[in-house]
């Protein structure tokens, strides 16, 4: 198995093979230009497409109040369930800029048809990038027909190049999954390092499959993965303008997945470790990032432990004691408290790498060397156990997180909005 699925927290499924290389799955084209966006000269400008007009999709986008123009564009005038081609820039957001950023990315919608000879509500628009500054939409314009010229079957890797912004590494994989039906190949790439929070990140993510899927499952599919995924990590505890989670599936494999048959199921398996995955890689990547942690969360009320999860991933001190790998278990205990203050006193147990060192709301003897050790690692583990009345059924949160770095401040210090 390839190196992808390299996280203790995600296995990779029985039926999925990590393929090498740059070809998308059968139906699809792709490419990355410069186009003069980032001052850097590196691409920045993508262009995927589906050739078959029977594509179907699903989509999902931030939830933020405050919408870039490309997500309001896509919202409002794209076919969310039969999009045939993507167009995404880098190094700009398009978002805070008013009715001049709306007319851009609908400019940019309408070049991408055209170039693309596809209808203009079958294209999804996406920016990344700084906020509050006009997109030189002549420049996306130029990028977009220099793309539709370098469309190939292997462009995988070029399209998840140009969407990159202050991420480190590219994050993006290849699969073939064998179905009862036979078998299918996924892409994916996705971009994100910081202003990550659910719901769900300052991320653009792209999935397309050979697959042959109806509208209502492609949906389903990606909601449930989405829901596993990119709504279940943080970085800084900043929620994002721009979010954008699409997956389109071309058909052209002639493996048709029925809902709620078992090939749904097994490609539900698949989906759900790939997205799962490239969300930790946004949050390995994490603008500094040392160190990930995951944080489990059990009890009697989902509110109550979503609450808590998220208030243990937030904090700076917890984020700051998992930089510097300080098994500071009263991190942990602060900030459950910060979530609960209306349920004191809380007689919490918590875990660290599988260490009991607080039961019942007092610490408990532990092997510190050994625990230093182990929080020493790249992962490091926190479970939360609050109490449960008699006879209820528990239910748990988790959320994965990044630490908290000196890199981090000075990017974020150096990057403009």
């Amino acid at each position: 198995m390839s190196a992808f699925f390299d996280s203790r927290w995600v296995a990779a499924p029985e039926a999925v093979t990590v393929l090498d290389g740059d070809a998308l799955p059968q139906g699809f084209r792709a490419a990355g230009v410069a186009a003069g966006i980032k001052e850097s000269g590196l691409t920045d400008v993508g262009l995927l497409v589906a050739d078959s007009p029977d594509t179907t999709s699903a989509a999902r986008f931030t939830r933020s109040g405050v919408l870039a123009a490309p997500v309001v564009v896509c919202k409002t005038r794209t076919r969310l369930d039969a999009i045939r081609a993507v167009a995404v820039n880098s190094g700009n957001a398009n978002a805070a800029t008013g009715g001049r950023g709306m007319d851009e990315a609908a400019r940019m919608q309408g070049a991408a048809a055209m170039v693309c000879g596809v209808p203009e509500d079958r294209v999804a628009v996406a920016s990344t990038g700084v906020i509050g500054v006009q997109l030189d939409g002549r420049k996306v314009t130029a990028g977009l027909l220099a793309a539709s010229h370098e469309l190939r079957a292997d462009g995988h890797g070029a399209f998840g190049e140009a969407i990159r912004t202050t991420d480190k590494f590219a994050k993006s994989a290849r699969l073939q999954v064998a179905l009862p039906g036979g078998p299918v190949t996924i892409t994916a790439q996705a971009k994100g390092a910081g202003m990550i929070q659910p719901s769900f990140a300052t991320m653009l993510c792209f999935v397309q499959t050979d697959a042959q899927l109806d509208a209502a499952t492609a949906d389903r599919l990606l909601g449930d993965g989405v829901r596993r995924s990119f709504d279940r990590i943080s970085v800084d505890g900043q929620l994002s303008t721009n979010d954008t989670a699409i997956l389109q599936a071309s058909g052209a494999s002639g493996v048709a997945v029925a809902a709620g048959s078992p090939d749904e199921a097994i490609l539900r398996e698949a989906l759900d470790a790939l997205l799962r995955q490239l969300a930790l890689l946004i949050v390995r990547d994490g603008e500094g990032s040392r160190r990930v942690g995951r944080v489990v969360v059990r009890g009697d009320d989902r509110d109550d432990a979503e609450r808590c999860a998220r208030a243990v991933a937030n904090s700076p001190l917890v984020k700051a004691a998992l930089h510097g790998g300080d098994p500071n278990w009263g991190r942990i205990a602060q900030a459950v408290g910060l979530a609960m203050t209306d349920r004191a006193p809380v007689d919490l147990d918590i875990t660290i790498e599988g260490v009991p060192v607080c039961a019942r709301g007092a610490a408990v003897p532990f092997d510190q060397a050994a625990l230093d050790a182990a929080v020493a690692g790249t992962e490091v583990d926190y479970a939360v156990d609050l109490p449960t009345a008699s006879g209820t059924p528990t239910v748990e949160a988790e959320v994965f997180f990044s630490d908290l770095s000196h890199e981090y401040v000075t990017i974020n210090a150096e990057y403009t909005t």
